[in-house]
């Protein structure tokens, strides 16, 4: 989830780069460029700090930061039980 705090324009322009950004990579690993796809991981990588998908949370409620963990061992484990059919 990106930050709600963005502006609708921030937030369209910085989704256009991450998704330029990916075909990128795509685009380096087919011709094998090291380097451009190493630019193009990078080129995500600020992408999703700019969103406020990475890098220090957004939020100012006091919840701890579960990104980067399976929801499965999280205190959300028993929602997402109920979601797998």
């Amino acid at each position: 989830m990106s930050d709600p705090r963005l502006s609708e324009d921030r937030r369209e322009r910085l989704v256009k780069d991450l998704m330029t950004a990916r075909r990128a990579i795509a685009t380096a690993r087919r011709s094998k460029d090291e380097a451009a796809e190493d630019r193009a991981h990078a080129a995500v990588d600020a992408a999703k700090r700019g969103l406020g998908e990475r890098g220090p949370v957004w939020w100012d409620d006091g919840a701890a930061d579960q990104n980067r963990h399976m929801a499965r061992n999280t205190p959300y484990a028993a929602w997402y039980a109920s979601q797998s059919g």
